[in-house]
């Protein structure tokens, strides 16, 4: 009877991970299936799943008509530099905040995820003002300049957290045995701390990859638009190009599910305490 009840529990639990996983895989499908498809059916009052003729004319229009390689590399190359910069300055951030005492150490914890749940739609006119008094506006350096805002309080709040749970016990006999504290950091919490620090470096990919309102403030240069300025770009009035915007979407997609696959070895929490005996 038991055996029983445990397989009933296990094949309830089967369908329910396949509806969640339907649920998520379903959007990027309607996107791929919207994308092969030519106008007159995707303007069909009746949806179809599957599309009666495969069309290409979205992706022609997408590769040669519309500046979408350029937005691509635009995109990568804000967001990769981007995040890897803010990630290395949270780090250092996030463990003075974790490790030391100090004066207004709470005050300054919280300023960090203050400014981060700042709205954007707040902070982009004195950013823009800002960026023009420099001289960096319609630029890329602007978005260099820009996103840290936002990627560095997110990343250190992160990192925090993370490197709180490392154990002090380790840091205090790597002291005791003569290794300095700039030593310290590099030989042991950055190691153990791996994990986190390749899963906050991701996130501010994405967060960078996806930030649409900035960008569209203070860029109007074709050449220096980035993925989601030119995707935006293929809506005019009340017209939508569905085939080339959902096809760009679903490319759109890539570096970010290629960035989560090549970095799923680090996405496991690092067993710190089992370096410590007690």
């Amino acid at each position: 009877m038991q055996k029983r009840n445990r397989t009933v529990k296990k094949i309830l639990l089967y369908m329910i991970l396949a509806v969640f996983v339907i649920a998520a895989i379903f959007p990027i499908y309607w996107m791929l299936n919207t994308s092969l498809k030519p106008n007159n059916e995707i303007y069909n009052l009746k949806p179809t799943f599957f599309p009666k003729k495969i069309s290409l004319d979205g992706y022609k229009r997408l590769f040669f008509k519309t500046g979408f390689f350029t937005h691509m590399k635009n995109s990568m190359m804000v967001s990769s530099i981007t995040s890897v910069v803010s990630v290395f300055f949270s780090m250092l951030a996030a463990y003075a905040i974790a490790r030391f005492r100090f004066r207004g150490k709470n005050l300054i914890s919280r300023g960090i995820i203050y400014s981060y749940l700042m709205p954007r739609s707040v902070m982009y006119i004195p950013l823009y003002l800002f960026v023009v008094q420099m001289g960096l506006n319609n630029s890329l350096g602007a978005l260099y300049l820009i996103y840290p805002t936002f990627v560095i309080p997110y990343a250190t709040w992160m990192l925090i957290s993370y490197f709180k749970s490392i154990p002090m016990e380790l840091e205090e006999a790597a002291l005791i045995d003569g290794c300095t504290r700039i030593g310290t950091l590099c030989r042991i919490i950055f190691p153990l701390s791996l994990p986190g620090i390749m899963s906050t470096i991701i996130f501010s990919f994405t967060l960078c990859w996806s930030e649409y309102l900035y960008a569209f403030v203070i860029i109007s240069d074709d050449l220096q638009k980035t993925i989601t300025l030119g995707l935006s770009d293929l809506i005019v009035d009340d017209l939508y190009a569905w085939g080339a915007l959902m096809g760009g979407a679903a490319i759109s997609t890539i570096p970010v599910v290629l960035l989560y696959m090549f970095s799923s070895s680090y996405l496991v929490t690092g067993n710190a305490a089992g370096g410590v005996k007690g």
